[in-house]
């Protein structure tokens, strides 16, 4: 069901411009950037490409409307007044549009809120990527007075000991990137530990 609805959040600009396009050459100029742009957010939204959500759907819901207000413009420099109806669907497009923006810019901000709290753990894409022959036994999550984080503890397949499974994942050292460009602020970081038994790898935020 929420993969449905990322979908119709997506196309739904491009739909928008279908009912307001009034010129072959700008219309699908803009249809086609938009349709670009929609497929950029379901690769998002699906994990094919590697950027935060929500900052992606913000972006996309601020640039959306701005080109179509650009393709509207350019029509109607070379177009003559346009008739009655037209009006009453650009209204509705721009109801439609103002609408979704501020439903994301709502979402965006309880994003924000919910971030600044620190009771969530990075999710499990967050976990660096297991090689060939070095498999998960098991996954969790825990709080404590600097956060949450998310652990995994890991074995190797070949007889690798301790010390060469967190060579083998290149984790000798905690290493931490950006976990978002507008929204999310923080840095998750990851990194591998022994405790003589086990090889655990993790990921934490950093602020």
């Amino acid at each position: 069901m929420l993969i449905v609805l990322g979908i119709l959040f997506a196309v739904a600009p491009t739909v928008v411009w279908m009912t307001i396009a009034r010129t072959r050459s700008v219309g699908f100029a803009i249809g086609g950037a938009l349709l670009a742009g929609a497929g950029v957010l379901i690769s998002v939204q699906q994990g094919w490409l590697d950027a935060p959500r929500p900052d992606v759907h913000l972006v996309f819901t601020v640039l959306a409307p701005l080109l179509i207000a650009c393709g509207a413009g350019l029509e109607g420099r070379h177009e003559e007044s346009p008739p009655p109806e037209w009006i009453s669907r650009r209204n509705g497009a721009i109801g439609f549009l103002g609408t979704q923006f501020a439903l994301t810019l709502v979402a965006g901000l309880l994003y924000a809120l919910m971030l600044s709290e620190g009771s969530d753990a990075p999710p499990s894409e967050a976990l660096p990527s297991l090689p060939p022959g070095i498999s998960m036994v098991d996954e969790g999550t825990s709080c404590g007075s600097g956060g949450c984080w998310r652990a995994a503890t890991v074995t190797s397949g070949d007889g690798l000991s301790r010390p060469e499974i967190i060579r083998e994942l290149d984790l000798q050292q905690e290493s931490c990137r950006s976990s978002g460009w507008l929204l999310d602020w923080r840095d998750v970081c990851v990194g591998a530990s022994d405790n003589g038994k086990n090889v655990t790898i993790y990921a934490s935020w950093g602020y």
